[in-house]
Parts: C-alpha cells; structure tokens; sequence
C-alpha cells in the first residue's frame, strides 16, 4: 500500500441574489458564493485535496472557470469527477477531515447532510467525512461575512503491485 496525503483550501466572496451552496447542500442564507460553478467552497477544497494527493494538478487546471460549459455548474458533479480521476490513477480515499470558517450562518444542523451527500458520491461511511467549522470572531473578511473559506485534508490509498 501506498499512503498519500492531500490538502486542499478554498475561498469565495458572499453576495446577495446567490444561492448559498455548501457541502452539497443549499442553506437558506441571504447571501451566497460568488463563482463560476455554484461556489460550493467545502466541496472545491476537498476536490484540490484529492488531486493534490494524487498529483492531479488542481481544480483549476481540470475544471477551469474560463470553461463557459461548467458556467453554474454544481460542484458535486466536479467531486464526482475528481473522484473519477483519482480511482482512475489507482487511488482509494481513506478519509477526509475538513473546517469551514464561516461568520454565519451557523452550520452544525447542516453537517449530517453534507456528510451524508459527500459520503455517497465518494464512496465512503459517513464517519469518514469529518465537518468542522468556526468563525473567526468577527474578524477579517470572513468576521465581515464578505466571504468563506475552506480547508479539506485527505488520505488517499494506492494499491501497490
């Protein structure tokens, strides 16, 4: 066996008049993430984690937002392929561990379903999807609620031989 760690992060501004995306899941909020896909920024950072464990490259280079086809385009479908991609190179996920840094709105109620959503496109238990989030006591554009964060790590396994 061959262990590989990956690490990925994520940022994305909230605006008003967007759909507020996370963990595959939309949350009634009045502000969303601005971006080229839907923004979900939970679900890019554990898609550049992956690829970076595999030595993939990174979303940008696979899912570019020069790309006017993935215009709105709903970032489980990038999971999805990103998970294509790494089973493609060898590469079975072990677990992912994950933080949100989120002024608001609070999201503990949500966390079961994203893990549930991730899990499921990811081929994993539930208890192998680990959600976490905090807020950064007010401070920076994240304290503002300009924007959001995320950072996703995870252990990838490639079978030798």
């Amino acid at each position: 066996m061959s262990l590989r760690i990956g690490f990925g992060i994520d940022f994305h501004q909230l605006v008003t008049e967007r759909e507020f995306w996370l963990g595959g899941v939309k949350i009634d909020h009045p502000k969303g993430a601005l971006g080229h896909s839907d923004a979900d920024v939970l679900l890019h950072a554990i898609c550049d984690a992956m690829l970076g464990a595999a030595c993939l490259g990174d979303i940008g280079v696979h899912f570019p937002d020069t790309d006017d086809t993935l215009k709105n385009i709903d970032s489980k479908i990038l999971l999805q392929k990103s998970f294509e991609l790494i089973k493609n190179a060898g590469y079975t996920i072990v677990n992912i561990d994950s933080t949100l840094c989120l002024q608001a709105p609070k999201i503990k109620d949500y966390v079961p379903q994203m893990q549930k959503v991730i899990a499921e496109i990811l081929s994993l238990q539930i208890t192998d999807v680990s959600i976490k989030a905090t807020t950064t006591e007010k401070m920076g554009f994240v304290g503002r609620e300009e924007g959001l964060v995320a950072y996703a790590s995870i252990l990838l396994n490639k079978k030798l031989g």
